[in-house]
């Protein structure tokens, strides 16, 4: 069967080094004990090593001519062959509702949304790893005060422990990308419970960020808009947040901002409004 050819709609840029391949797929045995899943396996270039290790392996391929490759080549891994668009997949099915680990070369252009449904799934997901553009796994791994802490770093973070392992230059992919790659792992640390309204947290984070060159004061008032015609819909009166507004945590500009502090800002915001709207 003839090589499959990298898709640009879909996002493929296939690594062509085995040696980076294997270093990748060892990420995963830091919890030996889970089953795996890789996303967009392509033509099994880390899947390869992956099949290696003792436990559960499956792969998730949205390409029909991948998925193809992979059942020719690898025939142990066929009746493990997810043919689906991860975005779109009941991650609670994948493995009869018990925990694994997510790993893969991960398509550039969905990259972020895969984290985003990492967190959606994060106490299924205790481990995550793969390669992501270097500018994106700079971002999640990024301290405050950086500039590339933003919306990623403080979303994840909150929950996962971020480890930048190494950088891949972009002479080992088919076709070779225009930027270069790195390889994280994300490991779930020891939150629980994160101490705050989680959906409120995270439009927080989102809102004040719209703006980083902007104070918190500023970046807010959108949010405080949104959630005071709320309250009023909801037939309370809205709050006047004067006195909050004058907390000199709105000096300050959102990447300024611990994990911690972010949970306590919006604590600040909910303690504005009636519990029972914000449930």
């Amino acid at each position: 069967m003839k090589l499959v050819k990298p898709k640009k709609f879909l996002g493929q840029h296939f690594l062509t080094d085995t040696q980076i391949a294997s270093d990748i797929a060892d990420t995963v045995d830091i919890c030996s004990d889970l089953p795996v899943l890789e996303v967009g396996p392509g033509m099994g270039m880390m899947t390869q090593f992956l099949v290696q290790k003792p436990r559960l392996v499956k792969v998730v391929e949205i390409d029909f001519e991948s998925v193809a490759y992979l059942k020719e080549h690898y025939p142990s891994l066929r009746e493990h062959i997810i043919e689906d668009d991860f975005l779109k997949m009941h991650l609670e099915e994948t493995f009869s509702g018990q925990p694994f680990v997510l790993t893969g070369n991960y398509p550039y252009n969905i990259s972020s949304q895969i984290f985003f449904k990492m967190l959606d799934y994060k106490n299924l997901i205790p481990c995550c790893t793969g390669m992501i553009q270097k500018e994106v796994a700079e971002r999640i791994a990024a301290k405050p005060g950086s500039k590339a802490y933003g919306i990623l770093s403080v979303l994840i973070q909150a929950w996962y422990s971020v480890e930048y392992l190494f950088t891949v230059h972009e002479h080992v992919f088919n076709p070779p990308p225009k930027v270069k790659s790195a390889v994280i792992r994300m490991t779930r640390n020891d939150t629980t419970v994160l101490g705050c309204n989680e959906s409120l947290f995270k439009r927080v984070v989102k809102t004040t960020f719209n703006q980083r060159r902007k104070t918190l004061r500023n970046n807010i008032k959108p949010l405080l808009g949104e959630l005071d015609a709320y309250c009023s819909k909801k037939g309370f009166c809205a709050p006047d947040h004067t006195s909050l507004l004058q907390d000199p945590v709105f000096n300050l500009r959102p990447e300024q901002l611990s994990v911690v502090q972010f949970i306590e800002l919006t604590n600040r915001v909910a303690n504005e409004y009636p519990a029972s709207m914000l449930e």
